[in-house]
């Protein structure tokens, strides 16, 4: 018997973690809809460069409005993930989708109709206030669904390929927001992003099986004067002491218990230095994406502007499966510090073979291939400090960290380009992820000295 059952867990460990992964009941199901709802965040920033600046031909207003708006969505990502934490992902997520995709419809018809600058600031804001993660949410259904010791050690695996979705979400985006604005319309790439979030979050937000449930504090009432244990607890106090009467009965002090605040997930040992490194380095990736759109524009090669971006997104999901076939040993924290240092290492590269778009594409799809093991090793990080009550926000505070420090790059790669060169707006992916080597290796000491 022994014999046939380490038979049955050596086949197991053969069998591909990610057929173990899409066996599990719903899982296809959440992962696409969740998928389909995000490509928004790979169209909608650059859908905004690309419209302000066929408009205006001004690189400043386009990086500035969509650093705005990038903004607005990670000042209200935490909030909606605390929401989601405590009420659930389906009674807070229809109300919101709903708000969401109304908000976007109407920043594009505004675009559309060419209305005053001030006033697509105002109703840029206005969307970005309506976006929440829903690569959170994914990720935190994931470790629900994981929750068992069997399925444990594939949430590395989950979250590589979560890692590698958004990827393919990145590699269709800019392809897709490029054909639609050079051979459609300008503005016809911000339509696009509202339609694809309703539809795969209108699914997502139906699949009930797959949903965390919420841990809820329940208020228990004051027994009556008359129970028996009330009756017990009083003489073994000696009487009255300690005790409040009334007329329709009695509370014991002793009984009153009053729920803990739950704990802000900022103030978790490591979360801070983590979204430090996340704001750097992702900086990089916005100014990556605003100075190759430059260098195309100003060498007549726009209509290639997509598959030269998706390049790096094809090779970050490539990164992200091989992340997720073999788990990786040792510090997550290290292996944040190799990665930063691989992917600068790629942006050199980049800018020195700038000059020739085969040799650039394929140097951008192997400084790819370290990005989505980053995402995921920050998630495994976060998922080892937060506890599973919080893990949405969690997530959600890595997400925004992410955001934040694109609006960051879109606008500083925005304002040099305004008054240099492409091939200084390069430099500037260097510049920022080497800056975030040594704050990673400092989150790495931090946290090996709070573990010792």
């Amino acid at each position: 018997m022994s014999a046939v059952v380490r038979s049955g867990e050596a086949s197991v460990k053969h069998v591909s973690p990610y057929v173990r992964l899409f066996s599990i009941p719903g899982a296809r199901s959440f992962c696409i809809s969740g998928a389909v709802a995000r490509l928004p965040i790979s169209m909608m920033s650059l859908g905004i460069v690309l419209a302000l600046n066929h408009m205006y031909d001004n690189w400043t207003i386009a990086g500035t409005m969509s650093a705005v708006y990038i903004l607005a969505v990670a000042a209200v990502t935490p909030f909606y993930a605390r929401l989601f934490d405590r009420f659930g992902q389906r009674k807070v997520g229809w109300p919101a989708l709903v708000v969401s995709v109304v908000a976007m419809l109407v920043f594009a018809f505004a675009a559309w109709l060419r209305v005053p600058i001030p006033v697509l600031f105002v109703l840029v804001v206005l969307m970005g206030f309506t976006q929440f993660s829903f690569g959170a949410l994914v990720r935190t259904r994931w470790a629900y669904a994981l929750r068992g010791p069997a399925d444990a050690d594939l949430l590395d695996t989950a979250y590589a390929l979560e890692a590698g979705i958004d990827e393919m979400v990145f590699i269709l985006g800019p392809i897709l927001a490029a054909f639609l604005a050079t051979s459609v319309s300008p503005v016809s790439q911000l339509f696009v992003p509202a339609i694809a979030c309703g539809v795969g979050g209108a699914f997502f937000f139906s699949l009930n099986a797959t949903q965390p449930p919420v841990i809820e504090n329940v208020t228990v009432g004051a027994a009556p004067s008359s129970d028996e244990d009330v009756r017990e607890a009083l003489a073994n106090r000696g009487g009255t002491e300690g005790t409040q009467r009334q007329e329709d009965g009695v509370s014991l002090k002793v009984l009153h218990t009053h729920a803990a605040k739950p704990k802000s997930v900022l103030l978790y040992a490591g979360v801070i230095p983590l979204l430090v490194v996340f704001v750097v380095f992702n900086m990089s990736f916005n100014e990556f994406d605003v100075s190759v759109t430059a260098m195309m524009k100003a060498i007549g090669r726009e209509q290639f502007l997509g598959l030269q971006l998706a390049m790096f997104a094809l090779g970050s999901c490539i990164g992200a499966f091989v992340f997720g076939s073999k788990k990786p040993k040792g510090s997550n924290w290290r292996h944040m510090v190799v990665y930063l240092a691989l992917l600068t290492c790629g942006y050199v590269m980049c800018h020195l073979l700038m000059g020739n778009l085969i040799l650039l594409g394929a140097c951008s799809m192997v400084s790819g291939l370290f990005v989505s093991p980053l995402f995921a090793t920050g998630n495994l990080i976060v998922k080892d400090i937060v506890p599973p009550t919080s893990l949405t926000e969690g997530l959600s505070w890595v997400t925004t960290a992410g955001s934040v420090g694109g609006s960051l790059g879109s606008s500083l790669a925005g304002m040099v380009l305004d008054v240099s060169s492409p091939s200084v707006g390069l430099l500037l992916p260097i510049a920022t992820t080497l800056a975030a080597v040594p704050l990673a290796a400092l989150g790495w000491f931090l946290a090996r000295r709070h573990v010792a």
